[in-house]
């Protein structure tokens, strides 16, 4: 990561061969650099730049039915990686995304059940039990609940899982789908 001094005049060189060199003031309003066409404007705001390569985002999914009890919060056991740019998610031991930059991130989670759960619900948590929202589903057929959210973390120790919840005493009614059916992703939108 480079720092530029107010006063200073870094360069910029182009593929081609060429190089740009502008001069940074103490107030900026926009700073553009051109060439062939292209155009990178940095606007005059406080706050961190970020590129895509220090973006954490992943996706998994549960690659096995889950069991769960009736009436209890059960943390859903998303074992299997589709993606995990940062190496953020924990998929084998505490199944959660403890993300390593400080940001907003948007959350999706899907959770389907292989019968008649009763009332039934999946929630996102932060930090161990701070439910940050629902998607709720009432009590009659096969049950599949979505939720999506904009989380802040702290980059450190903030984290988050998923949760379902269901009311059902069948055998039906307690498992929780795998494959496809039931999934968990998330990416940075806006760093702190």
């Amino acid at each position: 990561m480079s720092t530029i001094i107010n006063g200073s005049s870094p360069s910029v060189t182009f593929s081609d061969g060429t190089t740009q060199t502008t001069a940074f003031t103490s107030t900026p309003s926009v700073t553009a650099l051109v060439n062939g066409g292209n155009t990178i404007t940095v606007p005059a705001v406080a706050g961190t730049m970020m590129v895509s390569g220090n973006m954490p985002a992943f996706s998994v999914y549960l690659s096995t039915s889950q069991s769960m009890t009736s009436a209890t919060n059960t943390k859903v056991q998303f074992n299997t990686k589709l993606y995990d740019t940062a190496n953020c998610f924990d998929n084998t031991t505490n199944y959660r995304f403890t993300p390593n930059v400080a940001g907003y991130y948007q959350f999706n989670l899907k959770v389907q059940t292989g019968g008649t759960p009763g009332d039934f619900f999946c929630a996102v948590q932060k930090n161990g039990g701070t439910e940050v929202y629902r998607g709720i589903r009432g009590n009659t057929g096969l049950s599949c609940v979505t939720v999506s959210t904009i989380v802040y973390l702290n980059g450190s120790t903030d984290y988050v899982e998923g949760y379902v919840y269901q009311t059902a005493t069948s055998i039906n009614g307690n498992t929780i789908s795998s494959g496809d059916q039931s999934w968990f992703n998330g990416a940075l939108i806006r760093a702190a």
